[in-house]
């Protein structure tokens, strides 16, 4: 693997949140600290939607609309907080929900079957992000790592927000997001961490929870059998991949589909997952003739694979960030590599860039973000512990 380049990108860190207090308060003091980025979420989304969709951003919110009560059932409390998010950013609940559920337009298989201006909506893009979870014989120094490249559209990199979530008697939660999220990728005060991936795949038209939402309440749990639990009892309406680390050094991955779940477990202690099938193909997907959506998922697997085994002669923390950031950097394939960057043969609005590479120490409590790809930009570590305060498990 080529050494990591001496020079780095300009500094930059990812803005720092923490709310508390009631849903309704803590959705007000959310909107209010990323009024700017949600705005700009916003006006990138609209512009994304109408370019391949020929969608103004008023139809999407209204579309969105469809997962306003499924969620208001499940989780009222997450509705509660969306509308304080709105409220505080000066924005309607249904643009709150959209941003919640974009995943879900872009993958739905009702709005595919729409048509505007000659085009048909909802197309599936190249979607890329790679998760893993370290511990066992894979780690040398004991401690258990999760964590995640997470690929998404370039045009929302300065929309991402760390939030700290305090929600007693819930766990206290750090997760990366885009403003206005309420759930994406993170890990919590009971020393469970969470990674995504998307699977993609055409499924029936039936409503289920967004992925924001399953992906809190995931988050939400004290315990690792209640986590997958939530994994295992809802129906959420496109499919992910769920990585699931615990602090006892514990992990599992879980391929969700509206169709039925696939599961894998480490080998030895190394746990890598991307954007395609690996546990099993859903039998839909199967008789549709299946092919991954990431063709590049195929090549990200395997690297990551072989640089995090390098963890296993590591002596200390600080030698196996570096191991970890090493082989998250990894460029075969660029740009879509395993580190990856924008292509410039694609249109601007469909450049794709590792937003955030992520690590969560299970062991020590502490989580060290990258604001960008993390070839040329060193960790960022928290202000925060995930073990401090009265929920904490130190």
């Amino acid at each position: 693997m080529a050494p990591l380049p001496t020079d780095t990108a300009p500094a930059r860190v990812l803005p720092v949140i923490e709310i508390s207090g009631s849903p309704l308060d803590r959705g007000r003091q959310y909107g209010e600290a990323v009024r700017p980025q949600l705005r700009a979420a916003l006006g990138y989304y609209e512009e994304a939607f109408g370019q391949s969709a020929g969608l103004t951003w008023d139809q999407v919110a209204a579309r969105a609309a469809r997962w306003l009560e499924p969620v208001r059932d499940y989780a009222p409390h997450l509705v509660e907080e969306m509308q304080g998010i709105a409220d505080g950013a000066g924005v309607g609940l249904l643009d709150v929900l959209a941003l919640n559920a974009r995943g879900e337009v872009i993958y739905d298989k009702s709005f595919a079957q729409m048509e505007a201006d000659g085009q048909q909506a909802g197309e599936e893009p190249a979607d890329g992000c790679t998760s893993f979870a370290a511990y066992g014989e894979a780690s040398g120094d004991g401690h258990v790592y999760a964590g995640q490249n997470w690929d998404w559209r370039a045009g929302v990199a300065d929309t991402v927000v760390m939030i700290r979530i305090v929600q007693p008697p819930k766990p206290t939660l750090i997760m990366q997001v885009e403003a206005g999220q309420i759930g994406r990728q993170g890990a919590n005060s009971a020393g469970i961490a969470f990674n995504a991936n998307g699977l993609g795949g055409r499924f029936d038209d039936a409503i289920g929870l967004p992925q924001t939402v399953v992906r809190r309440s995931v988050l939400d749990q004290s315990n690792i059998t209640d986590a997958l639990d939530v994994l295992c009892r809802t129906r959420a309406h496109i499919a992910s991949n769920a990585l699931l680390t615990c602090r006892e050094g514990f992990a599992i991955d879980l391929e969700t589909t509206p169709a039925g779940h696939g599961w894998m477990y480490p080998t030895d202690g190394l746990l890598v997952h991307g954007n395609h099938y690996q546990a099993g193909i859903p039998a839909p997907l199967a008789a549709a003739g299946y092919r991954p959506m990431s063709s590049d998922s195929l090549v990200r697997v395997p690297r990551a694979t072989e640089g995090l085994k390098a963890l296993r002669g590591s002596t200390g923390p600080d030698e196996s960030r570096k191991i970890i950031r090493q082989a998250m950097s990894d460029h075969l394939g660029h740009p879509e590599s395993l580190c990856t960057h924008p292509d410039p043969r694609r249109p601007l609005i469909e450049h794709w860039t590792t937003l955030v590479s992520s690590l969560a120490d299970l062991t020590s409590g502490d989580y060290h973000v990258t604001a960008g790809t993390p070839c040329d930009r060193e960790y960022q570590h928290l202000p925060w512990n995930l073990y401090d305060g009265p929920y904490g498990q130190n």
